[in-house]
């Protein structure tokens, strides 16, 4: 399959078809790895991590737990 090239601010993008998007697993904002090998381009999703909660609470401390933060009044769309 063939595509082409667009400027997009000083950097060259690459529109991927939506057939090979589905065959790769990708989707907007998908996070890929670009390998480079002489001209050849390689485009390689990285597969996103689910983190769980239990799993990043033993790393919480005194030393690096913070207090209450405000930020002022929420917004209620009243005028």
């Amino acid at each position: 399959m063939k595509s082409r090239t667009k400027m997009w601010g000083n950097s060259l993008a690459l529109r991927i078809p939506k057939p090979i998007t589905v065959q790769m697993g990708v989707t907007d904002d998908s996070p890929v790895v670009l390998v480079l090998r002489g001209r050849e381009l390689t485009i390689v999703p990285v597969e996103r991590t689910r983190q769980r909660l239990a799993d990043l609470l033993p790393d919480v401390a005194k030393h690096n737990l913070h207090g209450r933060i405000t930020v002022g009044t929420p917004d209620r769309g009243e005028t």
